[in-house]
């Protein structure tokens, strides 16, 4: 796969998703199987991975961005550990999509990434995540998506859909080989 960046959802494909709840602080933080090893040899495999996560419980005043950035701060640093690196982690704090916001479909965090990172060919980018707003953002702005979970995705996204994968880590297994 000639992929140079990969776009990773972050609940439900890193960590548990929490049903009825927010991810709030890092003590809430469950790594799923594997993922954070999965993580660092993905980050051997593509140039950058940046993580594009919404984050609407800080619209609903349950947290704040500060407590999404020591999340990711503690993310990054075990990836790290692990001899990888996440080179973004970048969230959406509104409460819907509405065309104009970083929340997915909507393609605002893409577009804040490649800010950074001005040679993003999203077209040669793969988008990795659970839910059907991250197969939409994905399809939006032309990338490859690997579908990690169970969850019904509508029609019209299979065709965006390359691969099903059961974990994060069966996704790397994917494209590392």
């Amino acid at each position: 796969m000639d992929a140079r960046f990969l776009f990773v959802d972050r609940d439900g494909v890193i960590n548990r998703r929490l049903v009825g709840d927010y991810v709030r602080e890092w003590s809430q933080f469950e790594w799923l199987p594997q993922a954070d090893e999965a993580l660092a040899r993905l980050s051997r495999k593509f140039e950058h991975i940046i993580i594009v996560t919404n984050q609407r419980g800080i619209a609903r005043g349950l947290y704040t961005a500060d407590d999404v950035l020591a999340i990711h701060s503690k993310l990054m640093y075990r990836i790290g550990q692990l001899g990888g690196k996440i080179d973004l982690a970048l969230f959406a704090p509104e409460m819907e999509a509405t065309g104009d916001t970083w929340r997915k479909p909507d393609p605002g965090m893409a577009l804040q990434a490649k800010k950074h990172f001005p040679e993003i060919d999203f077209q040669k980018s793969i988008m990795i995540g659970d839910m059907p707003s991250d197969m939409q953002f994905g399809q939006h702005l032309g990338m490859r998506c690997i579908q990690v979970g169970e969850e019904k995705m509508p029609e019209e996204l299979q065709e965006y859909i390359l691969y099903h994968a059961d974990s994060l880590h069966q996704a790397a297994d994917f494209l590392i080989q």
